[in-house]
């Protein structure tokens, strides 16, 4: 049985390798992809822990498919947003994306 450490290390790496990508990018689609691998090492985190604490019970997996509905939301919503930029400014580029006017 593989110890929860290592799911936990697993987690951090990838939750570290979202947060480089969000801070490191400068296109939007980039940026977005990169919140989705922090996404996912909280549904690691959350179905490792509910293996280890309580695996009787199903929250740590209901949890986890929430998230899973929300990230989806999330890209669906961040894809129209950035193709509409897109669309308006002939760029994603996340730093002159400063305001909301044409």
């Amino acid at each position: 049985m593989i110890p929860l450490s290592w799911y936990l290390i697993v987690a951090a790496l990838l939750f570290c390798i979202g947060l480089y990508g969000v801070m490191a990018r400068r296109n939007a689609v980039a940026i977005l992809m990169a919140v989705e691998l922090m996404l996912n090492a909280v549904n690691i985190n959350l179905v490792a822990f509910w293996r280890y604490l309580q695996p009787e019970k199903q929250v740590g997996v209901a949890w986890a498919v929430f998230v899973i509905a929300v990230a989806a939301a999330e890209a669906a919503v961040g894809l129209a947003l950035i193709i509409t930029v897109y669309r308006s400014r002939d760029s994603v580029v996340a730093e002159e994306l400063d305001t909301l006017k044409y």
